[in-house]
């Protein structure tokens, strides 16, 4: 009896949550007027938890490199402002010239996702040069250590032990804090991008054939990745999901024809999905595994190409997968709330609480947002926690916020505490109202009554004129 009610509080401890990860060679173009099946937003399936976007080939000419330094640019901004109205913010994101890649969440994960850090490892022209290489986010989610590298590998059927050498490379870069694991070291690792890697020896009328007849096996013992994993050990530990789509590459643009050019490029799945479990890497090497150690583990739901969406030579590719993982962390670091009705016309206060030992600094902020807020700095306005600290005692702390700071049109706003130390944000409140500043908006509507008065007389003067 005591096994089975221990084994049931395990069942009740592991969370599931929903991954979709898009790769996708753009090959330099602006963004398609809707991506709602690329991000299955019309899809009957359970929400998804988290986004994982990585893009190859976005426009990366010099004017546009540095214009995208300073704001956001043209991709970013089309998935934040699709993603953002349905309660994701982007949470971390990383450009090497072509590369890009972005990660969105829903905001309830947001207080359980810590510790993100970036990288881009270049590999074009011998590491001098940034249009071929890797981007690298990494996180602690729910206390379990996630990596997730966008790579763009170099091309032509001839350079399999170029992309090799490349991925190798990129697999040994180090994180600058010392307290990150390295790449390999993560819990879990996806691995993903425009790949490269060609369908080898077959001529090019018996792969069309075998893609026009659906026989994909026919193609698969060919395909160099899958040649590579049977004989590089450090390959072997990636898993991938069956190739039941047509390659991906290469088409001609706006349709579903493969390459009709002069150069008549052979079909190929360049852009590919992979992912490695560490726990399974262990169990491989140890028989005495227990089960019981194993506290995340990866599904492949689904990994299919999308074949509408034609503005570059590459389709699309995704992969959905669900993530059941034991949380090592169940309490957000910071709880906060607005303190009582909150009103465009007076000042407000926010109340808040944090864990002890919590690593808190003068630097820390509490934000608000909009419930549609697209990142952590997308806040109206914010509070320091200490230079606007009004009262504390052994449970909360009071922090004071101008009415002047607050929208006069009022409406539907969230809290958020920024930690400077980790450089994310540690604690969000429920959604709640902020009433309008019925004085000042009593005024605008007189004014604007006045307005209108003003132009009808001027109207009937001119009439009578």
């Amino acid at each position: 009896m005591e096994s089975v009610q221990r084994s049931s509080t395990q069942r009740d401890a592991v969370r599931e949550l929903r991954l979709h990860l898009v790769t996708w060679n753009v090959g330099t173009a602006s963004p398609p007027p809707d991506v709602s099946s690329l991000l299955q937003l019309d899809s009957l399936s359970p929400s998804v938890d988290i986004y994982v976007i990585g893009l190859q080939e976005v426009n990366s000419r010099v004017t546009n490199f540095l214009s995208d330094l300073v704001f956001d640019d043209p991709w970013s901004i089309f998935f934040m402002s699709v993603l953002s109205p349905l309660g994701y913010i982007k949470l971390s994101s990383i450009r090497m010239q072509g590369l890009l890649l972005l990660i969105f969440v829903k905001h309830a994960h947001l207080p359980f996702v810590r510790d993100v850090r970036t990288h881009y490892t270049r590999t074009g022209l011998y590491g001098y040069w940034g249009n071929k290489g890797g981007v690298t986010i990494r996180m602690s989610l729910y206390g379990h250590t996630i990596c997730f590298i966008n790579c763009h590998l170099p091309a032509h059927m001839e350079n399999t032990e170029q992309r090799l050498d490349d991925f190798e490379k990129i697999l040994e870069m180090q994180f600058e804090e010392e307290n990150i694991p390295s790449t390999l070291d993560h819990d879990v690792l996806f691995w993903f991008g425009d790949l490269n890697f060609r369908i080898a020896d077959y001529g090019i009328h018996f792969v069309r054939e075998s893609i026009n007849n659906k026989r994909y096996n026919l193609l698969w013992e060919k395909d160099q990745l899958n040649m590579a994993k049977k004989k590089e050990a450090f390959l072997q530990e990636f898993i991938e999901g069956p190739l039941q789509f047509k390659p991906t590459y290469k088409f001609d643009l706006h349709s579903d024809v493969y390459d009709t050019s002069e150069k008549k490029r052979k079909p190929a799945w360049t852009d590919r999905i992979l992912w490695r479990v560490k726990s399974l890497c262990q169990r491989a090497s140890k028989d005495d595994f227990s089960e019981e150690e194993q506290t995340i583990s990866v599904t492949l739901n689904n990994y299919i190409s999308h074949m509408s969406y034609g503005i570059s030579d590459h389709k699309p590719v995704t992969g959905t997968f669900g993530l059941e993982l034991k949380p090592l962390l169940s309490d957000p670091l910071v709880t906060l709330s607005p303190e009582g009705e909150w009103s465009a016309e007076h000042d407000v206060f926010i109340s808040y609480s944090a864990v002890p030992g919590f690593p808190s600094s003068a630097w820390d902020w509490i934000g608000l947002f909009k419930v549609t807020f697209r990142h952590a700095n997308d806040y109206v306005t914010y509070a320091w926690v200490d230079d606007d600290e009004v009262s504390s005692n052994e449970d909360s702390k009071l922090v004071y916020m101008s009415a002047a700071e607050i929208p006069d049109m009022g409406g539907e706003f969230l809290l958020c505490y920024y930690s400077n130390n980790l450089q994310s944000i540690v604690g969000i409140s429920q959604p709640f109202q902020i009433q309008p500043n019925r004085t000042l908006i009593g005024k605008d509507l007189a004014q604007e009554q006045n307005t209108w008065m003003q132009k009808a007389d001027n109207l009937e003067s001119h009439n009578e004129f």
